[in-house]
């Protein structure tokens, strides 16, 4: 009993040999210094833009032929698109405003041209020529010339009416009958060939009514001698019998 402390004794020391052993083959005997980082590594980007120039890196520009290269992005070509359609648009509007005002132009001229024509259709007002009852005779006078010729060809039917209207008009409403003539002169002349017609025609009438007229005349100075020639007969039996 008295040998175990000395036992105990002689079992620690072995052990502290031990870990002090141990403690100086893993301890290093160098000391080692923390290498310092290289300087390019500090040259980072700069978290706020108010630092010195020095540290922040300026970006390099961009070339002209990478910037034309680039292709354009979706919102580009909508852009395009939507601006073309606009234009199209556009332009379709405009050229149907146009064709609408050019329209109502027309029809305003053709209006004015219709109502101009019209008035100056009738007659002066410091003539007695009064248009409602003379339009009235010129249709009774046609009504009689159609109810004439009721039994007779279709040439008579056709064309009889239309003389005994013609006539009437010339001698009831007279100035108003030449300006129609004139009116409807001015469109003949935008078909020769029916200006031509109608002068021939209307150059044949004429000779036809002045032949009508002279021997007219030609019959009342006839039938006036004749009876004048009657006249003196009588006035000399007359006298030859008293």
């Amino acid at each position: 009993m008295a040998f175990r402390p000395l036992l105990r004794q002689r079992a620690v020391v072995p052990t502290a040999v031990t870990a002090f052993a141990a403690t100086t083959l893993l301890w290093p005997t160098t000391v080692v210094h923390a290498e310092s980082p290289p300087e390019h590594a500090l040259a980072r980007k700069p978290i706020y833009d108010n630092l010195p120039p020095s540290r922040s890196k300026s970006p390099s520009p961009k070339s002209p032929e990478a910037s034309t290269t680039s292709s354009p992005t979706p919102t580009d070509r909508l852009a395009s698109q939507i601006r073309r359609a606009r234009l199209n648009i556009h332009g379709y509007s405009a050229s149907v405003e146009s064709s609408f005002n050019n329209f109502m132009s027309a029809v305003l001229t053709q209006e004015r041209s219709f109502t101009s024509t019209i008035a100056s259709l009738a007659p002066p007002r410091e003539s007695n020529e009064r248009i409602m009852p003379g339009a009235l005779y010129v249709l009774v006078a046609a009504m009689s010339g159609s109810i004439l010729t009721r039994n007779r060809n279709i040439l008579l039917r056709a064309t009889v009416p239309i003389a005994v209207g013609v006539g009437a008009a010339w001698v009831v409403l007279p100035l108003t009958t030449q300006n129609v003539a004139d009116l409807v002169w001015t469109y003949e002349e935008r078909a020769p060939v029916v200006a031509e017609n109608h002068m021939r025609v209307r150059g044949a009438a004429i000779e036809g009514w002045n032949q009508i007229k002279l021997r007219g005349e030609k019959v009342g100075d006839w039938s006036e001698e004749t009876i004048r020639e009657g006249r003196r007969a009588v006035e000399g039996w007359v006298s030859k019998g008293t």
